[in-house]
């Protein structure tokens, strides 16, 4: 799976959201912006994408998208309170109105027995309030295959968004 299979799903939120006014933002940890790059790679899209935001430290979740250190220290970076935190936060450092974010363990290393490698937490938010958490435990399938695994999901969560009144 390549950027280009998700163009058919990421044409259909970039029109879902268009449709409504709307604008995205994301916030990607693990993905490091490839959730951004499938959007953008659908011509006209600059009409429906805000920004996007790659914060794959600690310090840049906190900086840019104010997740709040006491909740990477208790919860951890891959964790669905951080996971809701970064799309929250992507959305009040935007002017979009729908924000979709990512934060797992790609691999091949950095897993533990509570968190392993292929761990994901996405969260998406809409300015009207609505949040929506997912957590996926895709396995050890390749470092690849997690992240476009998780641009899948992730656009998934944005065309469920973009589709609901």
């Amino acid at each position: 799976m390549t950027i280009g299979d998700q163009a058919p799903l990421a044409a259909r939120v970039l029109a879902r959201a268009r449709s409504r006014g709307a604008k995205i933002v994301t916030a990607e940890s693990c993905t490091g912006g490839l959730v951004a790059a499938a959007l953008t790679e659908i011509a006209g899209s600059s009409d429906v994408f805000e920004r996007g935001f790659v914060t794959y430290s600690n310090d840049a979740k906190q900086e840019l998208l104010g997740v709040p250190e006491a909740m990477l220290m208790t919860h951890g970076a891959v964790s669905q309170a951080t996971a809701e935190a970064m799309a929250q936060g992507a959305l009040a450092h935007s002017h979009a109105h729908l924000s979709v974010a990512i934060t797992g363990v790609a691999g091949p290393g950095g897993g533990t027995a509570e968190k392993p490698v292929g761990l994901v937490h996405f969260a998406a938010a809409a300015r009207d309030g609505r949040l929506v958490h997912r957590e996926r435990r895709f396995g050890d399938i390749g470092r690849s295959e997690v992240r476009e695994r998780s641009v899948a999901e992730a656009l998934s969560m944005l065309d469920q968004l973009a589709s609901e009144p």
